[in-house]
């Protein structure tokens, strides 16, 4: 009975924390689709008017580029320095190995707003002036020890007796790791791209230190919160903002899967 009633009230917390967590998120289609320009229940109507003044809003449109510009760079660049840095620490032993990839990994429980007048600091003093490079090197920065942490695991499942069978083959170091090594771990490179394309597109704080007069997303988002008629606006671009989400969270899906089963693993797990 104890058991039962322990497993009922385990069960009534997670139905409320999911109602808590996604409620919000759930509200916003809802506002994005209604022609009122209060923010309250009842709603007034059906339009979409505010999908067309998004799109017609030339400052918005910069900001959504300047932020995609942003995330694709930075993951990219996240996640070619993370493969090699998780190939070192998971193929080789050499002094200090822990001590370095401990530096590497820092900027992950660092404060945020620490990282970036630190950088601000040192990019101002050094007279780099603020633009969208600025912020590219100041996400890659960010998003780094989240590809490491992603590929270290993909790169530590790998089978090495592959890799010795390449070169007992014939196969070149670099070709046993085109033709073998890099489309095992290919699932975990595609992870570390979209986690660092979401948590570039998502960050304000290093934007607001260094993209100068450069408008990104978040930015621009958090200026139009002091005008209540921007808000219906903000609504829908975030109804467009979760939609991209999901995708991008099916296309995860899709090639986890896929590597899943080249490797000969059972289909289950996941996200979806």
């Amino acid at each position: 009975m104890s058991i039962h009633s322990n497993g009922r009230g385990l069960q009534a917390y997670a139905v409320l924390y999911l109602l808590f967590l996604y409620a919000p998120i759930l509200l916003l289609p809802i506002f994005a689709f209604n022609s009122g320009t209060i923010i309250a229940f009842p709603l007034q109507g059906f339009t979409t008017e505010w999908f067309a003044q998004m799109w017609g809003n030339a400052t918005l449109r910069r900001a959504l580029t300047n932020s995609l510009t942003i995330a694709v760079s930075s993951s990219v660049l996240a996640t070619c320095l993370g493969v090699f840095a998780a190939r070192a620490s998971t193929r080789f032993r050499f002094p200090g190995r822990g001590g370095m990839m401990g530096f590497i990994m820092l900027p992950m429980v660092l404060p945020e707003i620490i990282v970036a007048m630190s950088l601000l600091v040192v990019l101002l003093g050094m007279g780099v002036q603020l633009s969208l490079l600025t912020v590219i090197l100041g996400h890659a920065l960010i998003c780094m020890p989240y590809a490491i942490a992603i590929l270290s695991t993909a790169f530590s499942s790998l089978d090495r007796s592959l890799e010795e069978a390449a070169f007992d083959l014939g196969e070149s170091k670099w070709g046993a790791f085109r033709l073998i090594t890099l489309p095992l771990v290919m699932p975990g490179i595609i992870s570390s791209l979209l986690i660092s394309f979401t948590i570039s597109l998502d960050e304000f704080i290093i934007a607001f230190f260094l993209a100068g007069n450069e408008p990104t997303l978040p930015t621009y988002i958090f200026s139009q919160l002091r005008f209540p008629r921007s808000i219906p606006v903000i609504m829908a671009l975030g109804t467009v903002l979760v939609v991209l989400s999901v995708v991008l969270l099916a296309i995860g899906e899709y090639f986890r899967r896929r590597g899943n089963a080249r490797i000969g693993g059972a289909p289950t797990g996941g996200l979806l």
